[in-house]
């Protein structure tokens, strides 16, 4: 490789890192073998040129990329500072996150490596530390404890449906809304400018998620449940019908990554049974979810779906022993696709379990109702209280249904900043949700348009 080349390299990981790298992390994490030495020359040859710069004292310094200023306001580099943010990253994590942020051509082509399943030895080996484990049993402690499998996911069920049917959606890039989501579960009314396949979407996944609560007692890591629960989140989604239900029989690519799935049908169905007999014997309900999570996904057992039935499988755990369930609540899409890249090219999960561990305690206290206890007030809701008051008001005084205040957020929501339109709206359709007769006063809402409102809104 010119040593053209090997700047380029080297400019482009320091840029993917919103944080700075070190020479040792860079000596890492770039993809060909260089000395230190050699490295320190390269680093101020792009100095030199203004296209790095560096900050701290010897061995605290780290290089970061020199950004033109227009360039710093750009969508691409917000949103990305904006998810390394809303996110706490492990120096694992983001190592990985640079690594799968390169461009596809400079990452090497891998293929399935079965050892990764096959290693892995249930209650001996685990994905999660135990402080981690005993963290997540804090978040998730409902004190249903005692109570029947699917007792306490059977109390919050209306709020489930559209709170899991949405997010696991939303990361699929289905472009409905929490409102709209809202409208087709309980009210089956469907948006005019949503695609049918959307629409299907999200249906899918109210029906797999009502089997897996109504039968929790009965579901597990087997066959017959990931069989049918494949098959009802497929449904009418898959070219072939007879597909839904059914593993793979042929091979498949993963878009924008250099991981190719296993391709042997005989082998595709040993390894999927190895999934569930592995995960069947893992005692502790969180690495039980999250082994899931990881496996299914990496075998790619089904012809497409295969996220969505690791999403709701992980729950299986959760109901059947009253834990908080996961719905992927806030999740930012670009942070769960980087961790499966990570899961997929490098065998690793400290990125994805940055995510998955931020993502359990956001749903924990949204189902627990103690959203004090996230420390720290929302700096998007501070930053726009005013124009959130304003709006959620202006729909209760006006006694506006679903349909109408659904319109009146995309309309208000057109005044806003392209990065914090979705946002907002989220915001708004949450606060909308969850507006009751103990908490409308924070809105400035009188009792009389509360009530008012209230008819319109369930009717």
């Amino acid at each position: 490789m010119e040593n053209q080349d090997e700047l380029q390299l080297i400019k482009e990981l320091i840029a993917s890192s919103s944080d700075g790298l070190g020479i040792e992390q860079l000596l890492r994490l770039l993809p060909f073998k260089i000395e230190k030495r050699a490295l320190q020359r390269r680093l101020k040859s792009l100095k030199e040129k203004n296209l790095i710069q560096l900050k701290g004292n010897a061995r605290s310094t780290k290089y970061y990329t020199n950004v033109p200023e227009q360039t710093q306001d750009s969508g691409k580099i917000k949103s990305e500072e904006e998810l390394q943010s809303t996110i706490p990253l492990s120096q694992e994590g983001k190592d990985i996150w640079a690594l799968v942020s390169r461009p596809v051509a400079q990452r090497k082509p891998v293929g399935h490596e079965r050892s990764f399943l096959e290693n892995y030895r249930p209650n001996i080996d685990s994905f999660l530390s135990n402080q981690e484990k005993q963290k997540l049993a804090e978040w998730g402690n409902t004190r249903n404890g005692e109570q029947p499998a699917g007792t306490y996911a059977r109390e919050i069920l209306n709020r489930l449906l559209i709170d899991l049917s949405w997010n696991s959606s939303r990361l699929e890039g289905n472009t409905y809304s929490l409102l709209d989501t809202e409208l087709l579960i309980h009210n089956g009314k469907t948006p005019s400018n949503k695609s049918p396949m959307e629409t299907q979407m999200i249906l899918n996944h109210k029906e797999a998620i009502e089997f897996l609560v109504e039968s929790s007692d009965e579901v597990g890591f087997n066959r017959y449940t990931f069989l049918n629960l494949h098959a009802l989140l497929s449904n009418n989604l898959l070219p072939n019908p007879a597909a839904s239900g059914r593993l793979r029989t042929f091979g498949v690519g993963i878009t924008n990554s250099v991981f190719t799935p296993l391709g042997i049908p005989q082998l595709i169905e040993e390894s999927f049974d190895l999934i569930l007999a592995k995960a069947s014997k893992i005692q502790n309900a969180f690495e039980q979810a999250f082994f899931v999570l990881v496996q299914l996904p990496y075998l790619q057992p089904f012809d497409d779906v295969n996220k969505r039935v690791s999403r709701l499988a992980a729950n299986i755990s959760l109901n059947r022993q009253n834990l908080a369930p996961l719905s992927f609540i806030d999740v930012p899409e670009e942070s769960y696709i980087k961790g499966m890249l990570g899961i997929y090219e490098l065998n690793r999960v400290e990125l994805f379990k940055d995510v998955f561990l931020w993502a359990y305690e956001r749903s924990a206290l949204r189902y627990a109702a103690i959203r004090q206890s996230l420390g720290e007030p929302d700096p998007f809701r501070m930053k726009f209280r005013e124009e959130i008051r304003e709006i959620v008001s202006h729909i209760v005084r006006n006694a506006m249904n679903k349909e109408a205040a659904l319109e009146t957020i995309k309309s208000e929501i057109k005044k806003l900043p392209d990065l914090d339109r979705s946002r907002f709206a989220e915001v708004v359709e949450t606060e909308l949700l969850g507006l009751h007769e103990g908490n409308f006063v924070r809105f400035r809402i009188r009792p009389s348009e509360f009530i008012a409102w209230k008819k319109q809104w369930d009717s």
